[in-house]
């Protein structure tokens, strides 16, 4: 098995090679690309070391049976044909593909085998608030369809990127010695506050990743439900967490969607709130699974339930998720040139 990484400096690159390696993904050969800032640094692997090759238009993606793509939407545009052409799958975190008629959006606790049919080569990592929610939601969709959700995110600095997070890291200590706060990756200072903006707004006044949430979530689970959601970045370093009322056909009991998450793949159910448990991002940072408290009734819907979750959005949210993936298509046999 020959593995590639593109955008292999990067958090969710970095995160790439560390999933790879705890979870001992079969690699024979593992190359790592970058763009001209990167190139030429190395990184240890399984205690060997691998140095960034300069992602070109050339062979270099011969014979290479999975590359995992985390360096934009421009790049992966750019750079997909280059990728793909010589049978190699192009399993790409970036939004550049996730809506095409013709690219599968996979999360694999939901629609893994959707990944198999794939024209153009290429598999599409959904957004990262979009992956949680679904593994969350589809253990519930199995007791009654979900006609509505509405959803209100509360996304850490990581989903930004390693720059935003050490950006958070700055500001603290600029206010703490007394200097000017920098403010770069955020429109508006992050430490101390909360930013009730994640991307650009469209014409409806939702943005793009409110949007991206209504749409990917409907690709994915094969369904019509409808997703309003308000995507807020908060001050936590890692892990994102979401507020999330769901209205189902028939109603669903507290009970009942308990035991359904508690035993869901990729779920850990953490609610008691009477001992004050609940997950929180402190504790989900570096956890795989999405961890799900506060469970109850919507008292506003009869067939209503809210619900709390928290997970990792650099591991679940993008590095974990394609690597399942990619596990996916070599359980089946699924993966290699010409497949």
């Amino acid at each position: 098995m020959k593995v590639a990484i593109v955008g292999a400096s990067g958090a969710v690159g970095q995160e790439f090679l560390r999933v790879l390696e705890e979870r001992d993904f079969p690699i024979d050969e593992l190359m790592l690309f970058g763009s001209s800032r990167s190139a030429g640094r190395k990184y240890t692997f399984k205690g060997k070391e691998h140095e960034v090759r300069l992602l070109q238009h050339n062979d270099d993606f011969k014979g290479v049976d999975i590359a995992f793509t985390s360096a934009g939407a421009g790049t992966s545009k750019e750079f997909a044909e280059t990728i793909t052409k010589y049978g190699a799958v192009m399993i790409d975190n970036s939004s550049a593909f996730r809506m095409d008629e013709d690219v599968p959006l996979v999360v694999p606790e939901c629609n893994a085998v959707d990944a198999l049919t794939r024209p153009r080569g290429i598999i599409a990592n959904p957004n990262c608030t979009t992956i949680m929610m679904v593994v969350v939601l589809q253990p519930l969709e199995q007791l009654s369809h979900i006609r509505r959700i509405h959803v209100s995110s509360y996304q850490s600095a990581s989903g930004a990127g390693a720059a935003a997070m050490a950006e958070l890291e700055q500001q603290y200590r600029d206010i703490v010695e007394g200097q000017p706060v920098t403010v770069n990756k955020f429109p508006y200072q992050l430490a101390y506050n909360v930013i009730p903006q994640i991307d650009v707004f469209q014409p409806n006044g939702y943005t793009k990743e409110e949007m991206k949430m209504y749409n990917e979530t409907r690709k994915i689970m094969h369904s019509d439900v409808r997703c309003s959601a308000t995507c807020v970045r908060v001050s936590s370093l890692r892990s994102h967490s979401e507020s999330v009322w769901i209205e189902t056909e028939q109603p669903i009991s507290v009970e009942a969607a308990q035991q359904a998450i508690s035993v869901a793949p990729g779920c850990t159910l953490c609610d008691d709130p009477t001992h004050l448990v609940y997950p929180m991002p402190l504790d989900t940072a570096g956890k795989d699974n999405i961890f799900v408290g506060r469970i109850r009734k919507d008292i506003a819907d009869d067939n209503g339930l809210t619900l709390w979750l928290s997970g990792d959005q650099i591991r679940k949210g993008a590095a974990l998720n394609a690597v399942q993936i990619a596990e996916y298509l070599v359980s089946v046999g699924n993966v290699g040139s010409g497949k």
